[in-house]
């Protein structure tokens, strides 16, 4: 049987402080992470309604405004990010307070999966987080088709996440889990608080959808077709986050 310190070690990596400095997708401290959402979602938006940028970024080119790959992947992921941010009532509590997460947890788990992107909420945050956040996978699905990632790995997506946060779940329901939780922020550690889970994972599809739509469908192909820096491809595969590409 696993143990609960054992179900989430890919969270116990520490943050590196320049790292941290350099992108949202680094920063352990889940009311930095927030707060620099809540800022930069809507500005994305305005940018697009007000016709600066191609939408989605996964049908950007290079010769796009933010058409780099970095910019993709992570416009990417604030579109996905768009429906959380939007749920009303602000009760960002239920993702990012470790005395919240078994509540969270417990909603998400409850929630049926849908297919919608245009969602209505229903005024209840423990039911709506969990409609946005689908709806936020949702989202990268259809990117991934529009970008052509290729349909292995479009498939399972809700089903993946919902294992995900099963096994955090599991780890919040250990004895000791919300101390643990605050001895690895302290620590500058991530713990599966849902926050997390969700950024983390739509970080990680929106590098596949980024990754399709800019290089195509062979990376080491195109990277000899296009006129790109040596080291970007390899630099790309390697990273974690955007932030790491500037």
């Amino acid at each position: 049987m696993i143990g609960g310190d054992d179900l989430f070690g890919w969270w116990n990596s520490k943050v590196e402080n320049n790292a941290a400095q350099k992108s949202p997708g680094h920063l352990a401290q889940p009311d930095t992470l927030l707060d620099d959402l809540r800022q930069r979602v809507p500005e994305y938006l305005a940018d697009i309604d007000q016709g600066k940028l191609i939408y989605p970024a996964c049908k950007r080119t290079l010769a796009d405004t933010a058409g780099d790959v970095g910019s993709v992947w992570d416009h990417t992921r604030l579109e996905a990010m768009q429906y959380v941010i939007a749920v009303p009532g602000g009760e960002f509590g239920l993702l990012s307070e470790a005395a919240r997460q078994i509540e969270m947890i417990d909603g998400y788990l409850f929630q049926r999966p849908h297919a919608n992107t245009v969602i209505d909420f229903t005024g209840t945050a423990t039911a709506d987080y969990p409609i946005a956040i689908v709806a936020g996978l949702n989202w990268l699905t259809r990117c991934a088709e529009l970008a052509g990632v290729p349909l292995a790995q479009q498939t399972g997506t809700l089903r993946h996440f919902r294992k995900l946060v099963t096994l955090a779940q599991r780890w919040w329901l250990t004895e000791g889990a919300i101390e643990r939780c605050g001895q690895m922020l302290a620590n500058g550690e991530q713990p599966p608080l849902m926050l997390h889970l969700v950024w983390s994972e739509y970080t990680r599809l929106a590098k596949q959808i980024a990754g399709a739509a800019i290089f195509g469908g062979s990376i080491d192909r195109s990277a000899q077709l296009v006129a790109l820096p040596a080291d970007l491809v390899p630099r790309f595969e390697a990273a974690n986050d955007p932030g790491e590409l500037v």
